[in-house]
């Protein structure tokens, strides 16, 4: 699972400066963070929609508990998508293919 690697799976290009460069290392972890808050937020939902599933005194809340699931799998995957996005744009602009690298 080489798209959801955590941790220096970048090669530096010379090019670039080290403020640049420090700036792109901010960004990566800023996206980590983002992503982990999906996943904390998918969590969250997913607990609320099993607790009003199974309130039998509230018949009418099995509907927002139902809602309520559907939005934590919509979350997760906007969530993912996105973290996937930024990954791919941080890679194209800032780093060179893994191919390219001369030693």
């Amino acid at each position: 699972m080489q798209l959801l690697r955590f941790g220096r799976d970048f090669h530096r290009d010379e090019e670039i400066i080290l403020r640049d460069h420090l700036s792109v290392e901010r960004t990566r972890l800023s996206n980590e963070r983002t992503l982990l808050s999906y996943i904390r937020t998918f969590l969250y939902l997913v607990l609320g929609g099993i607790t009003f599933i199974q309130l039998d005194d509230f018949y009418n809340l099995k509907y927002l508990g139902i809602l309520s699931l559907i939005l934590s799998v919509i979350f997760l995957i906007i969530g993912i998508y996105r973290f996937l996005l930024l990954k791919k744009s941080l890679k194209q602009f800032y780093y060179k293919p893994d191919g390219d690298t001369e030693e």
